[in-house]
């Protein structure tokens, strides 16, 4: 279904969480994989480019806490207010 969707995506293998996670939005946060496997969707829809894009989400991207505890994760509300002009 997601590639049927965005047919310019590269032919690599959709994040886990792209297919499996809830569409309820509770957590704003995902992987920095199924963050970087949109950006040249995001960055056509936006019309800038995957640089742009990408430095975007390097930029909204959360490091381990306290350096250890869990993964990285991208604040995806940052990135729609960012890609938005508002922050």
């Amino acid at each position: 279904m997601l590639r049927k969707a965005n047919p310019d995506m590269e032919e690599t293998a959709i994040p886990v969480e792209l297919v499996t996670c809830s569409g309820s939005g509770l957590d704003q946060h995902i992987s920095p994989a199924a963050a970087k496997y949109q950006v040249t969707r995001i960055a056509k829809a936006n019309n800038m480019s995957e640089e742009k894009v990408g430095a975007i989400i390097e930029k909204c991207t959360d490091s381990r806490f306290l350096g250890v505890f869990g993964e990285k994760t991208v604040n995806v509300l940052k990135v729609n207010l960012m890609l938005d002009g508002i922050l």
